[in-house]
């Protein structure tokens, strides 16, 4: 079941649209608001899959709501439900899911919630992509990818490192460079990972080699020298 959020300043077409969501069997309205403030309230209370949204309303409108969600980490899907067809343009450029023009027919209500269906199943997965599973005192604990700073193999484990700790994995370092290699994450050496948003200097060693110093770490992370231009490169040096 999808959880949803209805945003209309109207309270008969709130009403109409949670029927029709009730009869597909596929939604659950967790929350109805009447204004952009109240949505954001309940988002933050409930949580939600996908926010059926109005253009017009009283205040700041649908369009600007929709803009302030797309800078959330996981924002819901955006369905805009209106009288209005002109803004449709619009409506896409905030990366709306679907547009739906009132009277909302049932068909074509089906076809919005697939699309949803399929945000949401990407939004999730790319969620639990986000974190690293490790172990740490005998527990098995999910560390957020943008806070490790740098990785290092050892026999057959990999040690992260973020700026408080140590963890380690059972994920071998070529896997977990397969994993990050799209989220910033740059192959140092045959032994190292490292995260490019924590580097704070690069510093030139004898032999054409280099030594990264990250943000918070004592411990360098070397570079070898087949490594530095393809460094100099993501680094925009």
């Amino acid at each position: 079941m999808l959880k949803a959020i209805i945003v209309d300043d109207e309270a008969p077409a709130r009403s109409e649209l949670r029927f029709l969501l009730d009869e597909t069997g596929q939604v659950e309205v967790v929350a109805e608001a009447g204004n952009v403030r109240e949505a954001l309230e309940c988002l933050k209370d409930k949580g939600a899959d996908v926010m059926f949204l109005d253009i017009q309303m009283p205040g700041a409108n649908g369009l600007q709501l929709a803009e302030a969600l797309g800078r959330l980490k996981v924002p819901p899907a955006i369905v805009f439900v209106t009288a209005y067809s002109e803004h449709a343009m619009k409506a896409f450029d905030v990366d709306a899911v679907d547009y739906l023009v009132k009277p909302v027919e049932t068909d074509r209500l089906l076809k919005a919630l697939h699309k949803v269906s399929t945000y949401a199943s990407a939004m999730a997965k790319a969620t639990s992509a986000d974190r690293i599973p490790v172990d740490k005192n005998g527990k098995k604990l999910l560390v957020a990818i943008e806070k490790i700073h740098f990785i290092v193999a050892k026999d057959d484990y990999s040690y992260l490192y973020t700026e408080q700790d140590r963890y380690l994995s059972t994920v071998s370092l070529a896997r977990l460079e397969a994993k990050l290699e799209n989220q910033g994450f740059f192959r140092a050496h045959r032994r190292y990972l490292v995260n490019l948003n924590a580097v704070e200097e690069v510093i030139p060693v004898n032999g054409g080699t280099v030594l990264l110093a990250l943000a918070g770490e004592e411990e360098k992370v070397p570079v070898s020298r087949r490594r530095v231009p393809a460094l100099k490169k993501a680094l925009g040096l």
